[in-house]
């Protein structure tokens, strides 16, 4: 599979796991606020450490159709993969897509190939799910999957500050129960829901509403946020969901 690559070169090459710890006890000193702020669909613009991160852009198609395309100027953009509602070159700034380890203004980033479908990606292929460090926090972005996580990933990721997955369910993205099991295998301390339908659901768009989602996840705190989320110093002991409107 190809995901099992890059998780070999990430489990085994020592001298790319000392540069980890170096860039990531680096980036504790300097932790400051991240700001997180969402374009609708699974397009979040990360903002803190004096660097812009902006996950997922799209065109105004499928289930992205109606809302606002994010078009801006940032410093890097990671991408689910190459489809048009996840991964749209419509913002200027460095575009990653593809799996790999990636040195980019100062950052390590880390693309780890999963299928995109339940059908081990015959129908949409490969995703890529993104692991990096900013602004003093842990990031998982696993916006643009359905497949179910495995032991490998789970170690790779382990227990990150913050996790953004879609919830909406559909060909392409994990429904409810799927994405409440990745919750639980992760223990974040911050999750993000995205790829969702809000309110009225677009023609040709197959996901659905947070209701199942939060449904199974019952017993963890939710907080409505508005637009934009801000982490500080102080992290959670707990996992909370955090829904950006």
């Amino acid at each position: 599979m190809k995901h099992l690559t890059w998780i070999s070169k990430f489990l085994f090459l020592p001298v790319l796991s000392t540069i980890g710890i170096l860039i990531s006890s680096n980036d504790s000193a300097m932790a400051g606020n991240i700001t997180i702020t969402s374009y609708g669909h699974s397009a979040l613009l990360i903002q803190g450490n004096g660097k812009s991160v902006l996950l997922n852009p799209f065109k105004a198609v499928g289930c992205a159709a109606g809302l606002k395309e994010p078009k801006l100027d940032i410093d890097l953009i990671l991408a689910s993969s190459k489809l048009a509602d996840e991964g749209a070159q419509v913002a200027n700034g460095i575009f990653l897509v593809e799996p790999g380890s990636y040195r980019v203004k100062g950052m390590n980033l880390e693309g780890f190939a999963a299928p995109h479908d339940r059908l081990n990606g015959r129908r949409f292929g490969q995703s890529t799910l993104w692991r990096w460090r900013q602004g003093g926090y842990t990031f998982a972005h696993l916006g643009g999957s359905a497949a179910p996580i495995t032991g490998e990933i789970k170690i790779l990721f382990g227990n990150p500050d913050v996790l953004i997955i879609g919830v909406g369910g559909g060909a392409k993205v994990y429904n409810g129960d799927e994405a409440a099991k990745v919750v639980k295998a992760l223990k974040p301390k911050y999750v993000i829901p995205v790829q969702y339908v809000k309110d009225n659901t677009p023609k040709n768009c197959d996901q659905k509403g947070i209701t199942s989602f939060l449904n199974a996840m019952q017993g963890i705190e939710v907080r409505k946020v508005g637009k934009s989320l801000t982490l500080s110093k102080r992290k959670n002991n707990t996992t909370i969901i955090n829904i950006l409107q």
